[in-house]
């Protein structure tokens, strides 16, 4: 009895291991082509926010016509794209609809799978709550994206708040470590024989400072600030920008202030790869059949090549070349983000696949 509770329980987490790395990789392309929408800045090409109506684009030469009367009445196309023609409006919408397409698609391939295995009572109590959770994660993800394109429909603004496009952002990165994370719960299984706090501890700091660093990155490319200092290793010829700090907006400064932006997002890096390089070290002293001292060298090739596409970027700020570098290195945070909740996990535990795996 208990081999056959064993094996179907195997039999479950396959599946809903297969579901949750669809959904990751999905996740993954869903940023990606946010990415690719502001770099084009198409983010308020859809001015409206129509969860359902939305999914099919204007049909129509007149629908084409009533969408680009909405887009002319906010101040990104009176002050920035007055010239934009209806060919060059549809070629904003197309990306911004895609971002919006894939973000739908993504729901009901979490919904529809998720229904049918509640209603077959596949899923247990151990997987409602992750999976509902997760699920919780992509609403208010949603609703950050479309508070982040209001914040730019008006007539003074012609991009949205980089706070919001950082929160947005942000809690695409949340989802994407749940879904990693539950992943590996199903897949992996521990004995418990030893803990690497020292290791651990430290993973959960690089992470943080990986957090703060995407943060960072979400205001660099808000406010554009890497065209205010398109300069390495220096920052227009300084280490810290001439900026004039004030005590009572001290916070504010290094949050909108575009050379401060760029300072801080540098200092992260630098000090995300000096913990790195402990790190390494630290999972080298591990037992030489321990995963860690597999996986090890990924982490830090993965901060190296980050740091690389990041100083690219920068030069190639006003190329036409940037969307390509800042893609990849948008695709490298991420991975770097997954590479470090799987260093957490196996941080953890002495760990080896589990026969679901």
């Amino acid at each position: 009895m208990k081999e056959q509770m064993s094996v179907e329980t195997a039999k479950v987490n396959r599946q809903v291991s297969r579901w949750l790395a669809l959904g990751i990789g999905m996740v993954i392309i869903q940023i990606l082509l946010g990415g690719i929408t502001r770099l084009t800045g198409s983010g308020l090409s859809i001015t409206e926010w129509q969860p359902f109506l939305g999914a099919l684009p204007p049909l129509s030469h007149a629908e084409w016509e009533r969408s680009f009367a909405l887009y002319r009445q906010i101040a990104q196309f009176k002050k920035q794209n007055i010239d934009l023609t209806l060919s060059g409006y549809q070629y904003l919408y197309l990306w911004e609809w895609l971002h919006r397409e894939w973000a739908r698609l993504l729901g009901v391939v979490f919904m529809l799978p998720f229904a049918w295995l509640f209603y077959r009572r596949v899923i247990g109590r151990i997987l409602i709550w992750p999976l509902t959770g997760i699920f919780l994660i992509g609403i208010l993800q949603a609703i950050a994206g479309w508070l982040m394109v209001k914040s730019g429909l008006n007539d003074t603004d012609v991009r949205v708040s980089h706070i919001r496009l950082a929160v947005h952002f942000l809690l695409a990165l949340i989802l994407l470590a749940a879904m990693v994370w539950l992943l590996l719960r199903l897949r992996v299984k521990g004995t418990q024989t030893r803990n690497y706090r020292a290791l651990h501890v430290l993973t959960m700091v690089l992470i943080l400072l990986l957090l703060k660093q995407l943060t960072y990155g979400a205001f660099m490319a808000g406010t554009h600030a890497a065209l205010f200092a398109p300069t390495w290793p220096s920052i227009n010829g300084y280490f810290f920008p001439p900026v004039h700090l004030r005590p009572g907006g001290f916070i504010s400064q290094f949050c909108n202030d575009p050379l401060l932006i760029q300072f801080v997002h540098r200092l992260y890096a630098y000090l995300i790869l000096t913990g790195m390089l402990i790190w390494y070290v630290l999972a080298g002293k591990t037992s030489p059949d321990y995963f860690l001292n597999r996986w090890r060298k990924w982490p830090l090739l993965l901060t190296l090549l980050q740091i690389l596409l990041g100083i690219a970027s920068l030069l190639e700020s006003s190329s036409a070349h940037l969307i390509w570098y800042a893609s990849f290195h948008q695709l490298n945070a991420i991975l770097l983000w997954i590479t470090l909740f799987i260093a957490l996990y196996f941080s953890r535990q002495r760990t080896g696949l589990s026969e679901a795996g």
